[in-house]
């Protein structure tokens, strides 16, 4: 068996916390492990300027260190859980997760939602939020951005915007929390699948990497977002449509609920359903099912047409 691991993060401030916080997970579970990370430049990462749906989704910022796994150049990458995509190249696999911080979105502006002026411009490049936003607030105006979460902070210093709207995560791991202004309500902002959470990404039948894996993970955690990726990928993830969901487990049970919209927010559709925790798929799959009998599927079907 190998003493050292290789752990694959792309090279931003927060990648490189969060695979910090996975290494400090793996030397207190393997004390006698060497432990090196990788800084593995993405596509998404160097190219601030396009378009995140143009370029193939959130899937431009694994692309590299999925291929630095395949290539042995690493033994494991660690990503923020929301930006995997749920289908995974055949060699891979997604093997353990760590517990989640809070899932919710948060508002870094001069005022809250409710009292932001007229036509305050706001950043997101995500159009899970944008969609929420304007069902909420259509009186506001949504612009995309990139670049990393100091440079987002920036715009709103400097008044280029009025604010951002950003997983309360990444505020918590970089520690500005003190920077939110608000932190959106679950009902009003069903966060992405996943968020919150980091995955640890290793190549199938890595015997090694997963014993350390099985070590690291966090079970409910595990499960909570197992359901809310079969959720996804029953709708049809890999669309351009605004869909976003949040799990939950208590005492063995699991409840998830989900969100599909138009890209407007003027047709949106939310609902939850409860489940055994043991069978997560099943659960997810189960609110999928059931949304698509009430009019998702002709919401998702009008936005992959376009």
């Amino acid at each position: 068996m190998s003493d050292k691991l290789i752990i694959g993060s792309r090279g931003s401030k927060l990648a490189l916390v969060q695979a910090e916080s996975v290494a400090a997970n793996v030397r207190h579970a393997k004390p006698n492990l060497e432990i090196q990370i990788r800084k593995i430049v993405t596509e998404g990462d160097r190219n601030i300027a396009v378009n995140i749906e143009e370029a193939g989704g959130v899937g431009i910022f694994v692309k590299a260190l999925e291929d630095a796994l395949i290539k042995c150049e690493i033994d494991m990458a660690v990503h923020s859980l929301k930006d995997l995509p749920v289908l995974l190249p055949d060699e891979l696999g997604l093997i353990a997760v760590t517990e989640r911080s809070d899932p919710r979105d948060v508002l870094v502006a001069s005022e809250t939602i409710n009292r932001l002026k007229p036509g305050a411009i706001i950043g997101t490049s995500s159009v899970r939020r944008s969609a929420q936003l304007r069902n909420i607030r259509p009186d506001l105006q949504t612009m995309g951005i990139r670049g990393n979460v100091d440079t987002r902070l920036r715009k709103v210093a400097s008044g280029e915007i009025d604010g951002i709207i950003i997983a309360a995560a990444a505020m918590l791991r970089l520690g500005r929390a003190d920077e939110i202004t608000e932190y959106l309500p679950l009902d009003h902002f069903v966060p992405a699948a996943g968020q919150g959470a980091l995955a640890i990404e290793a190549r199938r039948g890595d015997k090694f990497v997963a014993d350390i894996a099985v070590s690291i993970n966090h079970v409910t955690t595990w499960q909570a977002v197992t359901a809310e990726r079969a959720f996804v990928d029953y709708l049809g993830g890999g669309c351009s449509a605004p869909i976003s969901c949040i799990a939950v487990v208590e005492d063995g049970v699991l409840i998830i609920t989900g969100m599909v919209s138009d890209r407007e927010g003027k047709n949106m559709l939310k609902d939850h359903v409860e489940g055994d925790a043991g069978d997560p798929e099943m659960v997810g799959r189960l609110l999928a099912e059931k949304m698509l009998s009430e009019g998702a599927k002709v919401i998702v079907d009008e936005i992959r047409c376009r």
